[in-house]
């Protein structure tokens, strides 16, 4: 389903470091993950200066059996780097957790916190990139090293069936992770793409509440994509435009 594994030496491959290596099996980075120099130097400085944060690389969060998985683009400092859950502790949690609940994707409660009870149903939610960036951007380089955890996240799904890319990076990451031409699908929000391994992969922007705030995504424009991922999982008709 995913691309294939690169062999150690071939090129894009990377050097033994104690954590795996692009292409190997392994859906969760160690706390330790030491890929990204600049990621783990900024993880260092937070430790420091906010020792109650987890700060360390951000678990996926839901169930191994999801037909749903949703991708971000990466932690934020205050919000999944201080709680260890995606998602969790900012805006954006705010609005993709209350429209998963009110669509049952998740059940309980969404307080904020990791310790809240909240339970995903058919639906788990995973980065990018797994560690908080500074200024809250990856650059290239950290993106491409943390597409290993991507692919082989998908991988370890054996009932996924669809993808929800929050933003043009998410969207981006995975094609490249499931081996598919970026040229032939275009990020758009609403946007449904039938891809070559099987899968399906939705658009949506991303939840952030720059995007709210400036009116590019409406409350009632991310969960129409929410409902129409909710239809086909249910094998009806779902709206969403079709490209290639």
């Amino acid at each position: 389903m995913g691309r294939r594994p690169r062999a150690e030496g071939e090129e894009g491959a990377l050097a033994p470091t104690g954590v795996p290596a692009p292409g190997q099996d392994a859906p969760e980075p160690a706390a330790d993950c030491a890929l990204c120099p600049r990621l783990k130097a900024f993880r260092d400085e937070n430790r420091i200066a906010y020792p109650d944060f987890f700060n360390a690389p951000v678990p996926s969060f839901g169930p191994e059996d999801a037909r749903l998985l949703i991708v971000g683009l990466a932690p934020g400092l205050k919000g999944a780097n201080r709680t260890g859950r995606p998602f969790t502790g900012d805006y954006a949690g705010d609005l993709l957790y209350g429209t998963l609940l009110e669509l049952g994707f998740a059940e309980g409660q969404y307080e904020a916190r990791a310790d809240d009870g909240l339970r995903l149903v058919d639906c788990m939610i995973t980065n990018a990139v797994r560690c908080v960036p500074p200024k809250n951007k990856p650059i290239g380089a950290e993106i491409k090293r943390c597409r290993a955890y991507l692919e082989a996240r998908i991988a370890a799904l054996p009932r996924l069936r669809i993808i929800m890319a929050l933003g043009r990076i998410a969207h981006e990451t995975t094609l490249t992770a499931l081996g598919e031409r970026r040229a032939d699908h275009g990020f758009a929000h609403g946007a449904r793409h039938a891809l070559a391994c099987g899968l399906v992969l939705v658009d949506s922007y991303h939840c952030s509440r720059y995007n709210t705030n400036t009116g590019r995504l409406t409350k009632p424009m991310f969960r129409a994509v929410l409902v129409a991922i909710r239809a086909e999982l249910a094998g009806r008709d779902t709206g969403l435009v079709a490209r290639r």
